[in-house]
């Protein structure tokens, strides 16, 4: 190897590319933000009439709905981002999450239109669900093939700081919609403030993600193979099953376990707790305040456990966030039922404990799994099976189990399953930390970096 075969960004072309990428997660989750802090009033607004746990059930439904059609996305974007870019599909991705999030804000209520008002949400919620089905395995691959081959734990996590950063941000904006808008005010106009807000939000992605070249990865990729235009969508998707479905289910496991922890903190935890006996012995916006207090703890420490996984490797941390799970789970879930402002505190703390392991490695583990020739459509298609059939139905099915025992319990026994799972899971994943991608020449930050490399492989 010499240096001339190494890859070298400039530091301020990878700040842009990470900027580029984190947006479109700040739209989806400022979304996921909203509708989860907002739930209770969605269900008054679209299902006017219907009982406290039908209502809830059908607002977790439509939550969870557009977690069915990601997959068609994944199937769409993913080996469309192979062929013709993975900048131009993610512009494509971003507008098109933004538009289906604004609409939400411009649904007339149930009271004014009758069914129609939830039908029209659904399919809100289904053009979210094909679009984000496209953006998550573009950006984690966008992110991927731009970071030196050392910092690509460190440089992947911010992405999912971008999560946390729509989430949070989402989150407060409706919490104080709620607070200081009287009931009838938020249900008639004050709920479609924080829903409009996502249309500055996809324009100022699409602007950044327009900015940007092709990833040094897909260029090469391009340059040896002038007809991957021409290349049908369903022959890569039959390669990507013939060849890959070996690295397909990895991914799926490592997906479960970084997701149904991911929906549980973030989308059921809020309507968990307000289900409790008396709120936990706490007021909802105590509760939200809570929540997001953990959430900015997650954004403190995210990007430092990125780095350490560059350091110590991906599997140690992420075999750590599966054994914390199956260790932790029903001791936390105790907690947030003994109610009481430290007691949730710590039990929400305890998951997001959790998940931080799962967050700050995954962008940089999942696209690990596949060459540069399928690995945004491979990763597109297995995340978003996964995330379909165990994330974003983890609140939906989690609040029947529990309608249905009558057992509070069970959000931790669905995380103890989520957990072994992601162990075995972690257990046939390579290690990837400080290599090259599948299919990418070596990358390095500096032309410095790159003559140390050539020297470390010649000892």
């Amino acid at each position: 190897m010499n240096v001339d075969r190494i890859t070298v960004t400039e530091p301020k072309v990878i700040r842009r590319a990470i900027g580029a990428a984190a947006i479109g997660n700040v739209t989806e989750w400022f979304d996921f933000g909203v509708f989860a802090y907002l739930e209770t009033t969605i269900r008054k607004v679209f299902f006017t009439g219907a009982s406290e746990t039908v209502g809830t059930i059908g607002t977790l439904g439509l939550f969870a709905v557009a977690f069915l059609v990601r997959p068609f996305g994944g199937m769409f974007f993913g080996p469309l981002g192979d062929r013709i870019g993975r900048t131009k599909v993610l512009s494509i991705t971003v507008i098109l999450m933004a538009v289906g999030t604004f609409v939400i804000a411009l649904i007339p209520s149930y009271g004014s239109i009758g069914v129609v008002a939830p039908m029209l949400m659904l399919l809100a919620r289904l053009l979210q669900g094909f679009s984000t089905g496209g953006e998550y395995g573009g950006a984690m691959t966008f992110i991927a093939e731009y970071a030196p081959d050392r910092r690509r734990g460190f440089l992947g996590s911010w992405l999912e700081f971008g999560t946390l950063t729509g989430y949070v941000f989402g989150a407060t904006i409706a919490t104080v919609v709620t607070t200081v808008l009287p009931e009838p005010d938020l249900l008639s106009w004050g709920w479609r403030i924080p829903f409009l807000i996502s249309g500055p939000l996809g324009l100022i992605g699409l602007y950044l993600r327009l900015k940007l070249e092709e990833t040094p990865a897909f260029k090469a990729l391009a340059a040896e193979s002038e007809e991957r235009e021409s290349n049908e969508t369903l022959r890569e998707i039959r390669l990507i099953f013939a060849r890959y479905w070996r690295p397909m289910l990895v991914c799926a496991g490592l997906v479960l376990v970084f997701n149904v922890t991911n929906y549980m903190l973030t989308s059921y935890m809020p309507t968990y707790l307000a289900g409790l006996p008396d709120g936990g012995g706490i007021s909802e916006t105590t509760s939200q305040v809570l929540q997001i207090a953990v959430l900015l703890m997650m954004m403190v420490l995210i990007t430092f456990m990125g780095g350490l996984s560059d350091r110590i490797g991906r599997r140690p941390v992420i075999f750590t966030g599966c054994a914390l799970m199956v260790v932790l789970a029903i001791p936390s879930v105790l907690l947030l039922r003994a109610g009481g402002g430290v007691a949730i505190f710590s039990g929400l703390a305890l998951m997001g404990l959790m998940l931080v392991c799962f967050n700050s490695t995954m962008p940089s583990t999942l696209p690990a799994l596949f060459p540069t020739e399928v690995r945004y459509g491979g990763l597109s298609i297995a995340f978003n099976i996964s995330v379909s059939l165990f994330g974003g139905t983890t609140a939906v099915v989690t609040a029947g189990l529990i309608a249905l025992t009558g057992d509070l319990n069970w959000p931790g026994y669905y995380l103890i399953i989520a957990g072994i799972i992601g162990a075995v899971a972690c257990y046939f994943t390579k290690e990837s930390a400080g290599k090259p991608l599948p299919g990418s020449q070596p990358a390095a930050a500096t032309r410095e970096e790159a003559v140390e490399m050539v020297r470390a492989q010649a000892r």
